[in-house]
């Protein structure tokens, strides 16, 4: 008796073995044997995988539903700058000498105020200034083109003769992050003339900053008046090493070497200058 006992509890564990890992498969999605089926409640979606509610159109002033309100990119601001700002030793001559700009605007058009001079405090009577009120348009990703008008001041010993010039040129970022500013000027004698300047900020640090400059201009005509002949008269090549203590205040030192051409450097020897002039250069960059 004892021996049908033990077979049919062995015979009860085999059935169970068999029984079971089937039934385990079918609750996890897996086939089940002919009428073992079992049946799970659909699972609920997840957020993943939940139908989203459609984005509410917002208002927009040109009446089309469902676009966003546009930003508000044409606020008019506005921005100055002296990029030079400097006390100049030539020779053994002093000279202040500055370069502004500013501008009052948007994106795309901007009233523009440039002025650029050298005055001799000391040693030296006189100096040169002008002052140019422009209107400026982006015709081109990092250009505008400028127009307006310019008067040109000359401080002499004797006489204070101006000029006035009617103004059209560009300023912008050329390829290599060079910035440049050709201008053509007509002047009410109709003498044409022009002036190019490039400058170029390499970083030696995030605050110590190498800035290239040339200079340069040209006459069509000779202005007996303002010392002027015609062809390029001058160019100026020179380099600045600025300290931002921050963006808007910066301090530098540079070296300049200004030398005269042509018809221009007849004239500064015949009047007794000097033709090449070597400028040592200490000053502050602002904008606000």
């Amino acid at each position: 008796m004892n021996a049908a006992v033990v077979r049919c509890a062995i015979a009860l564990l085999a059935a169970t073995s068999i029984i079971a890992p089937r039934v385990r498969a079918q609750g996890a999605g897996e086939t089940s044997m002919p009428g073992m089926e079992m049946s799970l409640p659909p699972a609920s979606p997840t957020p993943s995988t939940a139908p989203k509610a459609a984005p509410k159109a917002l208002p927009n002033p040109s009446g089309r539903t469902g676009w966003p309100e546009p930003v508000g990119d044409s606020a008019p601001y506005t921005f100055a700058l002296f990029d030079l700002l400097e006390y100049q030793r030539i020779g053994g001559v002093d000279a202040l000498r500055w370069d502004f700009l500013g501008w009052y605007g948007g994106d795309r058009q901007r009233l523009w105020v440039k002025s650029e001079g050298t005055l001799y405090p000391l040693g030296r009577v006189g100096g040169q200034a002008d002052l140019q009120l422009l209107y400026g348009k982006l015709i081109a990703p990092f250009f505008d083109f400028q127009a307006g008008v310019r008067v040109e001041r000359h401080e002499e010993r004797d006489a204070s003769p101006n000029r006035v010039f009617a103004v059209v040129g560009l300023q912008g970022l050329a390829p290599g992050r060079f910035e440049v500013e050709p201008a053509l000027f007509l002047s009410n004698k109709g003498k044409l003339s022009g002036r190019f300047t490039a400058s170029l900020d390499l970083y030696q640090t995030q605050r110590l900053i190498w800035q290239p400059r040339f200079e340069t201009e040209l006459a069509a005509q000779a202005d007996e008046e303002f010392g002027v002949e015609s062809g390029v008269s001058d160019a100026e090549l020179g380099v600045r090493l600025r300290y931002e203590i921050s963006r808007e205040f910066a301090p530098y030192v540079g070296v300049s070497y200004r030398y005269s051409l042509g018809a221009t450097r007849e004239r500064v020897v015949r009047e007794g200058g000097q033709p090449n002039e070597l400028q040592l250069i200490v000053g502050v960059r602002l904008w606000f």
